[in-house]
């Protein structure tokens, strides 16, 4: 059924005063794609219609939408405690959250900073970095390290060492004394791998030449996606995350994993560093944390770290950074709950089953008019289409927007490149129905 005039049910009086971030606005406006209500593995817009979704909302909504345990848990929090001060005061649920989740995390990393964003979240341990080598009397260590094709978020701190162009290009200098490791990715080596490619591990030796140009000395951190997501969905290559760790451990730089996308399943465990055997000196996550229903992230930092903080009188403040609305009252609600319903309903565990079926139906679009290539790893799909000529990104937006008003179906578009990252909720059935519904997306706009 064709959801081409859905729009015409609800519409608001004017689209012109929202802003939309990252978003298309004179397309998206000309054409909206709204949604009014969600529950469990579907969206629906205002004229009723069903939208599976193929995206978790933005890589968040790993437990489903709607799902009920979580909504009472906020509604009933809303009810007791709207609002307490992060700085200062506190809540008991803000400590229960942080409990379970360094219970989760692994290794030593047993301390949480709570902040409101995936974005905030890198910014936290981005200056933790730097705080932290300048109260060991290592004030030299300002230089941060990032990779090309990252994604750290919006904040100045996260877009400086981020490493996508567009994200990049308007926004002037930046914090200075950034540089950037290579991406991992080549085509020519890895197209069409299930998992982790066996080619690339040599590429985190690139660090080396790093250190070799500006000095360990003055080297405060390294961050990277454990497996990077909004550039197009690329899985490490097989001993690259376990180099990198090395060479971080030789010359003592920090090295910070940016879990807001893979952390909390995604990748069949509560973090990618629990997948890899690798433990980081502090984990970023978001996202999954609430299974999106309530803004929250937070840093996760290793013993050694906090406590080097935790030194002078008792009565100064260690960390001179915070945020208004970290640990809310309604976030941590909905934290607990979702991790709750993470552990009954097993659904890391429930990733990892699905994987191999996942990957296989992923994989089952290989020959498809314009499909140039396909990544898969944990419950997330990268495809790249072939660019129209003279128009990048064209294709991809015109099947996100066939996908969601003809097929019922929502994926990102990223430029030619989609990602799926469906809820870790999904059924058998259901990955058979993302996959057809794609499949005819992708025949119509070959």
């Amino acid at each position: 059924m064709s959801l081409a005039h859905d729009f015409d049910a609800v519409a608001p009086n004017d689209l012109a005063a929202y802003w939309m971030g990252f978003t298309a606005n004179r397309a998206f406006k000309k054409r909206p794609r709204l949604v009014v209500r969600a529950k469990d593995m579907h969206y629906f817009t205002p004229g009723g219609h069903a939208v599976l979704d193929g995206a978790a909302g933005m890589w968040c909504c790993n437990a489903g939408h709607n799902r009920d345990p979580i909504v009472e848990a906020i509604r009933r929090q809303a009810g007791e405690l709207d609002y307490a001060p992060p700085f200062q005061f506190a809540h008991p649920q803000a400590f229960t959250l942080a409990s379970r989740i360094a219970e989760l995390a692994p290794g030593d990393l047993d301390h949480v900073f709570f902040c409101n964003s995936g974005s905030e979240a890198v910014d936290t341990a981005l200056k933790i970095a730097l705080a932290f080598h300048n109260i060991r009397g290592e004030g030299s260590r300002t230089r941060l390290i990032g990779r090309e094709r990252g994604y750290h978020g919006a904040g100045f701190g996260g877009t400086s060492v981020g490493g996508i162009l567009n994200n990049r290009r308007l926004f002037g200098t930046l914090l200075t004394g950034v540089d950037h490791l290579p991406h991992t990715y080549n085509r020519e080596h890895q197209a069409f791998t299930k998992g982790e490619p066996e080619w690339g591990a040599h590429l985190a030796d690139e660090l080396e030449k790093i250190v070799a140009l500006h000095d360990a000395s003055t080297l405060a951190a390294v961050i990277v996606e454990p497996m990077a997501g909004s550039t197009g969905v690329l899985p490490p290559p097989k001993g690259y995350l376990q180099r990198l760790r090395a060479i971080c451990d030789k010359y003592g730089i920090l090295l910070i994993f940016d879990e807001v996308i893979t952390g909390f399943g995604r990748l069949g465990h509560a973090f990618a560093a629990e997948r890899y055997g690798v433990i980081p000196d502090m984990i970023a996550f978001a996202k999954g944390v609430t299974s999106g229903t309530v803004p929250m992230g937070g840093t996760i930092v290793r013993k050694a770290i906090h406590d080097a903080f935790m030194r002078g009188p008792e009565h100064v403040i260690e960390l001179f950074h915070g945020y208004t609305y970290s640990a809310h009252p309604l976030a941590c609600a909905a934290g607990l709950a979702t991790l709750d319903l993470y552990r009954d309903e097993k659904l890391f565990e429930r990733a990892k089953k699905l994987e191999p079926a996942w990957a296989d139906a992923a994989m089952g679009l290989k020959g498809l008019p314009g499909v140039l290539d396909i990544r898969v790893v944990g419950l997330v799909c990268g495809i790249d289409l072939a660019a129209r000529p003279d128009a990048g990104g064209r294709r991809g937006y015109e099947l996100m927007e066939r996908a969601f008003h003809e097929d019922g179906l929502m994926v990102r578009a990223i430029g030619d490149t989609l990602a799926l990252t469906p809820p870790l909720i999904m059924t058998e059935a259901q990955i058979g129905e993302i996959f057809d519904k794609l499949k005819r997306a992708i025949q119509a706009v070959a």
